[in-house]
């Protein structure tokens, strides 16, 4: 007899490797359809947040990407460098500065977005809307408890 703890823990184990397999499928369409020639997809995952919320703390950019800080300096560098964003400094904070595109960089982002945008909806086609939302709400939840009870995160 299989006790619930077992049970449990063998559920576990098995919804880590659907989820991991879902996440690499899905991935494996951002990656191909999320690239500007002579950029990763970092730069492109900044552009995509600089495109689709405006302009925004340089210091929140990573946080919202989930990238290092000395990444972002990078990436940022890079794409302003070649025209592509701009920074602006806080008129309230001299602390803060943020980030936006130039018009050269919505351009771009506007031939390559589209497309990269149709490659994730082809790969949540087999989801219908209810579907798309039940699991956007399920992820968020066990990403949150996930977070709760990380050794990262915990405070002594």
């Amino acid at each position: 007899m299989i006790s619930i703890q077992n049970r449990d823990t063998e559920l576990s184990l098995h919804l880590y490797k659907v989820f991991a397999k879902s996440f690499k499928s899905v991935s494996e369409h951002t990656v191909s359809s999320g690239k500007i020639p002579g950029f990763n997809s970092t730069a492109f995952a900044v552009l995509e947040l600089l495109y689709l919320k405006g302009q925004q703390p340089i210091q929140q950019i990573g946080a919202n990407l989930l990238l290092q800080s000395g990444n972002v300096t990078y990436v940022i560098d890079k794409l302003e460098s070649h025209g592509l964003l701009i920074r602006r400094p806080c008129p309230n904070d001299r602390r803060v500065s943020y980030a936006d595109l130039t018009e050269t960089g919505r351009v771009l982002m506007d031939e390559a977005h589209p497309p990269y945008a149709q490659q994730l909806t082809s790969a949540f086609s087999g989801l219908d809307e209810q579907e798309k939302l039940q699991l956007i709400t399920l992820l968020k939840k066990m990403g949150k408890e996930a977070q709760r009870l990380s050794p990262a995160t915990r405070k002594s």
